[in-house]
């Protein structure tokens, strides 16, 4: 059983689901109206990241020492975030479909502790079962995804508007319930 108090801190703070549900709703409205622009997007964000991580890693690798010498551990992640930037930019399609996989297995993994907590919680918030749902959702977009990724890249970007907003709408709503939740 979940005691009150932290029942009480969840609903207390309800506006960052709701900004989750907000946010996930604005991509997912962006990608369903833009969806070429929404891929590229991701994919040159995504290869701006990791050539940035790469690049700090590297610096991070020389400057650490481990007993005067550099950490090659860090210089080998920092290597392989510079190359995975520059592969990103050489070749995007080949990056759109790593990226489609990447955010496969998010969905699955994010899907799965959403049903958790929702199974956690379901005797102390009411409508727990949007939570589940949710996760439900992210489960069911991240195994389409993994089974049918020849589908077409702007299809996808359509697929993961779609699925942006309606998971934007659920923890929305179940945003709102937790409001309910806080002690008076």
């Amino acid at each position: 059983m979940i005691e009150p108090q932290v029942v009480d801190h969840i609903g207390r703070h309800w506006g960052w689901v709701a900004l989750r549900g907000v946010v996930a709703i604005l991509f997912g409205l962006m990608a369903l109206f833009m969806p070429a622009i929404t891929l590229s997007a991701l994919v040159l964000v995504w290869g701006a990241f990791a050539l940035v991580d790469g690049v700090l890693a590297l610096i991070a690798g020389v400057r650490i020492r481990d007993k005067g010498k550099p950490l090659w551990a860090l210089i080998v992640v920092g290597v392989l975030g510079v190359a995975a930037g520059i592969v990103t930019f050489l070749w995007p399609g080949l990056t759109a479909l790593f990226l489609l996989y990447i955010i496969a297995i998010w969905a699955l993994v994010a899907g799965l502790f959403q049903v958790i907590a929702a199974i956690r919680f379901r005797k102390e918030i009411r409508n727990e079962w949007l939570l589940a749902l949710s996760g439900v959702v992210s489960i069911l977009f991240g195994g389409m995804l993994i089974m049918q990724p020849g589908a077409g890249a702007l299809a996808l970007v359509w697929v993961i508007g779609i699925y942006a907003v309606f998971f934007g709408i659920l923890l929305l709503v179940f945003s709102l319930r937790l409001k309910q939740h806080r002690l008076p």
